[in-house]
C-alpha cells in the first residue's frame, strides 16, 4: 500500500477512557483519516476497541511497540493481524531475530497488515541516547536501526520528521516512513522533542503523519483535520 492509497493522516486516539474515544471518532470520516490505538486505550478497552473502529470503516494502526523475545513477539503479531488491523509495530531495538519472527507470523496470517519498526521515540534527545550507551547523534542511530529493520523484512519504520530526509535518501522508495511528532504551526511541542509541521514532513518524504493532541484537543477536530489535509495537499502539489 503506497502513501497515495488512502489517507496519510493517522489520528492518535490518546484518550484515557474508551467512551471518550468512541465519542470523538463519531465526528471523523474514515475516508479522511486513519486511527492509531496505543497502549493506554488498548489496555483499558482491549481488542473490542479495535474491532469497533474497523467495523466503522477505519484503518487502525495498532501502536503497541512489541519488544520481547522473538517467540513472544511473533505470537503477539499474529494476534494483532487476526484483529484485521491496517498496521502494527515492533521495536527495532528488539533485534533482527525478533523482527524476523514478527515478519514470519504476519506473512502467515490470513490478513497481512503493514509491519513497521520503531527506531527512536520522538521524545528522545541526544542526552537520552548517551544514557542508553548509544553512540552518535539521533540521526545516525535511526539510520542504523532503519537499515536493520529493512534487512529483517519490515515494511517501514516509525521515525521523527527530522530523520525523514536522511532515510528517504538512503532507504528504498517503497520503505514506509511513519512520522509522529507532527505539530501544525503555532501548536506547542507537548512532550515531543524532534518535531516538524505537516508540510515540511511530507516535503521531506514522509508517507504517513501521526497527529494526536493538535487534533483531539482542537475545538473543531474535523475543521483542524481539513486544514492539515489542505496543508499536505499544497505541500505535495507545489513546486
Amino acid at each position: 500500500m503506497s502513501a497515495g492509497s488512502g489517507p496519510r493522516i493517522i489520528v492518535a486516539l490518546d484518550f484515557a477512557e474508551p467512551d471518550s474515544a468512541l465519542a470523538f471518532v463519531r465526528g471523523l470520516d474514515p475516508a479522511r483519516c486513519r486511527l492509531k490505538i496505543g497502549k493506554e486505550l488498548f489496555t483499558r478497552a482491549g481488542p473490542e476497541m479495535v474491532r469497533e473502529m474497523t467495523l466503522a470503516g477505519f484503518d487502525v494502526f495498532l501502536d503497541l511497540k512489541f519488544h520481547d523475545i522473538p517467540n513472544t513477539v511473533g505470537a503477539a503479531c499474529a494476534a494483532a493481524a487476526a484483529l484485521r488491523v491496517w498496521m502494527l509495530n515492533v521495536h527495532a531495538l528488539g533485534g533482527r531475530a525478533m523482527m524476523r519472527a514478527a515478519r514470519e507470523q504476519v506473512d502467515a496470517a490470513a490478513h497481512r497488515p503493514l509491519l513497521v519498526a520503531v527506531t527512536l521515540l520522538t521524545s528522545m534527545a541526544q542526552g537520552d541516547l548517551e544514557d542508553l550507551g548509544l553512540a552518535g547523534p539521533p540521526q545516525e542511530a535511526v539510520l542504523r536501526l532503519a537499515r536493520l529493520a529493512e534487512g529483517a523484512g519490515m515494511d517501514g519504520v516509525v521515525c521523527s520528521p527530522q530523520e525523514v530526509p536522511l532515510l528517504r535518501a538512503e532507504m528504498p522508495r517503497d520503505f514506509r516512513l511513519v512520522t509522529p511528532g507532527i505539530r501544525p504551526a503555532g501548536i506547542g511541542m507537548d512532550d515531543q522533542v524532534r518535531i516538524a509541521t505537516p508540510a515540511s514532513a511530507v516535503r521531506s518524504g514522509a508517507d504517513y503523519l501521526v497527529i494526536g493532541r493538535p487534533v483531539t484537543r482542537a475545538p473543531d477536530p474535523a475543521r483542524t483535520l481539513a486544514a492539515i489535509e489542505r496543508e499536505i495537499n499544497e505541500a505535495t502539489d507545489g513546486p
